[in-house]
């Protein structure tokens, strides 16, 4: 058996699968694990108490994890690893990659293309069918993560406690969220895991879409992403595709704003996956 993992800073989806068929497999969730917001001690804990207990009994024999998730670069990888291998297999094959990696396998397989995600956090890379080439680095929800569900909690936050959206939306917004200025403030500057708590935000503004003025911040925040991501490709690697391809629940959820964006900027929407699991299964029970 193998474990495949697919991890955003919110949540993450394993599937326990047959190395050999795509017939068998189970699929269930986690919080997300995150090796820059997370010490290998509560990584552990989360193997420990929401992976392990959601494995079959009895414990299956795993050969090989595949886990694709935010935060793992070259440098924070081997935290993660030494915590899948501490909990859940000494003697499997681990494999820790990059999430923008596991969104190009589950997206493109071994096609080249351009690939996005735009979940929590959000990122850019250009993928030849084997390797992918990046241009400006994601940053974080701090620096940079545009068009996210973190980059759009955080700039309707913003407006709505400096008064740039309509007083009613402001009121609709402390109504529906039962936040305040304080409980903001205290989320953001003072508690874990604060792009959570913006990413939980956005779901706000796709409920009230309807409204001039949460439609163009949507939007607006979409064209940030694609002048800062997208057109600097076409550059840096001479790609003549048109042709972006996307994962994740903010790509999913507001896939018509985001099509009408990137038609303005001469672009056109390939595939659009709520996540990229199935794709990473097939990619891996091939190989």
């Amino acid at each position: 058996m193998i474990l495949i993992a697919d991890s955003g800073s919110t949540k993450t989806a394993w599937c326990l699968a047959d190395s050999k068929s795509t017939n068998t497999q189970k699929i269930f969730h986690t919080q997300g694990i995150n090796p820059f917001q997370q010490s290998e001690g509560e990584i552990c804990e989360v193997l420990e108490n929401e992976l392990l207990p959601s494995l079959p009994h009895p414990f299956p024999d795993i050969n090989g994890i595949f886990f694709y998730g935010a935060g793992c670069t070259a440098e924070k990888s081997p935290i993660v690893a030494k915590a899948l291998r501490s909990v859940v297999s000494r003697d499997a094959r681990i494999m820790v990659e990059s999430d923008m990696l596991g969104a190009a396998r589950g997206l493109c397989g071994s096609s080249e293309g351009i690939v996005c995600i735009l979940g929590t956090g959000s990122n850019t890379c250009y993928y030849d069918g084997r390797d992918m080439h990046t241009c400006n680095p994601a940053l974080g929800y701090i620096l940079g993560d545009e068009g996210s569900g973190a980059y759009i909690g955080k700039r309707l936050v913003g407006d709505i406690l400096k008064r740039q959206l309509p007083k009613s939306v402001q009121d609709l917004f402390f109504e529906e969220t039962k936040e305040s200025q304080a409980t903001i403030i205290q989320k953001v500057y003072r508690e874990q895991l604060p792009n959570r708590f913006l990413a939980s935000l956005s779901p706000f503004c796709a409920r009230h879409r309807d409204i001039p003025e949460v439609s163009a911040l949507i939007k607006d925040c979409f064209s940030e992403f694609f002048k800062r991501n997208i057109l600097v490709m076409k550059s840096d690697f001479n790609i003549d595709s048109r042709i972006v391809n996307f994962v994740g629940s903010v790509a999913y959820y507001y896939q018509q704003e985001l099509k009408e964006v990137a038609n303005t900027f001469g672009y056109e929407i390939g595939n659009i996956k709520q996540a990229p699991l199935e794709g990473l299964v097939d990619f891996h029970v091939q190989k």
